[in-house]
């Protein structure tokens, strides 16, 4: 296994997957409660139809990195994007060309980092990302919070996370649900973002409406693509992976000539 040490108290997790060394690389970015095993092969996938490299990896608190060490503030998708993800990227491909493909609390990480104007960053694929907490989010994560009371998720987390996943899942729903967080937007970010854009979300994702698409086209400061999928919940890449694989791959391949 591959570790990357940040501290003396936390070590991150990743995974390289291989691809033809002129290309861009791809680096994917978790969702909320997510981690490398989660992704499944899809990032593969995506590399294999793209032929470019490929950077995987467990964000602090999740899958195989350290557990997390303080409690979340209303910052933390900003600490995740501008302090984690640039070590990560120094220390594991410095210098090079990559795109960024974020699910859900990843998409919105890759639009926070993506506002800096990275020198190297080609373009982003946000698949279900947050700009703002709308109200069908908090009814998401409280009936999710319903569903761990009641034993229904915590088996399946722990599959992942392991002796992490009470810390990470209660992080992750009280944050949501906070009266503090209720504010929480990164809509003003927007403009700085020059990189293209694919923008996915599905038509029935219980976390966020149309309306998240909708802010990030119409406000980012750079070519951006919208695309709603019918018949599709949260995660586009489990929901529909095939179409998911052509709709991302036609993307990358169009702007890493």
């Amino acid at each position: 296994m591959s570790h990357l040490v940040l501290d003396e108290q936390q070590h991150l997790f990743y995974e390289r997957l291989a691809g033809d060394a002129d290309r861009p690389w791809l680096v994917f970015l978790h969702e909320g409660l997510g981690s490398v095993a989660q992704w499944g092969d899809f990032p593969g996938e995506l590399c294999r139809r793209t032929r470019c490299p490929g950077l995987v990896y467990d964000r602090i608190g999740h899958g195989r990195s350290s557990a997390l060490t303080r409690p979340r503030s209303s910052h933390y998708l900003h600490e995740c994007a501008l302090d984690e993800l640039p070590k990560v990227l120094a220390a594991l491909i410095p210098g090079q060309r990559f795109l960024l493909i974020g699910h859900s609390d990843g998409g919105s990480i890759s639009l926070i980092f993506g506002a800096e104007k990275p020198a190297n960053l080609l373009g982003i694929i946000t698949a279900a990302a947050h700009v703002m907490v709308e109200q069908v989010t908090v009814d998401g994560v409280e009936r999710a919070l319903a569903a761990w009371e009641q034993g229904k998720i915590k088996k399946g987390l722990a599959r992942y996370h392991g002796e992490k996943s009470e810390a990470l899942f209660q992080s992750w729903g009280r944050t949501w649900t906070s009266s503090w967080f209720r504010s929480w937007s990164i809509e003003e970010l927007l403009p700085s973002i020059e990189a293209p854009l694919l923008v996915l979300q599905g038509r029935d994702d219980h976390y966020g409406t149309p309306a998240q698409v909708e802010i990030i086209v119409n406000r980012s400061g750079g070519p951006a693509t919208p695309l709603l999928l019918e018949e599709c919940g949260h995660a586009p890449h489990l929901d529909f992976p095939a179409l998911t694989l052509d709709l991302m791959a036609c993307f990358v391949n169009r702007i890493a000539r």
